[in-house]
């Protein structure tokens, strides 16, 4: 019997658009749908694909590479204030 408690988990594209890296959910789901989403450093094509926290997500979004370790899943699409405790950006300041 695995007594270990789940890991909470949300769809990749809904976390996007919570996590507010997307203005829309089907821009969202685009995006992961062309394969411009990686998850853990694996190319993935699947909207649908459970992200959790400590997952590390990598994506390009205007004009720069977005790099985030996912910290929660997220209840709602709220204030940016409340979108940015959702993530840690884990890629180097813009030049």
């Amino acid at each position: 019997m695995n007594d270990a408690p789940a890991r909470a988990t949300i769809r990749l594209d809904k976390w996007l658009w919570q996590a507010r890296f997307f203005r829309t959910r089907s821009l969202a789901a685009r995006a992961v749908a062309a394969g411009g989403v990686r998850l853990n450093a694996e190319r993935t094509d699947k909207p649908a694909r459970a992200v959790a926290p400590g997952d590390v997500l990598t994506f390009a979004q205007g004009g720069r590479v977005r790099v985030v370790r996912v910290l929660a899943p997220g209840t709602r699409r709220g204030p940016p204030a409340e979108a940015a405790r959702l993530y840690e950006d884990l890629a180097p300041p813009p030049a």
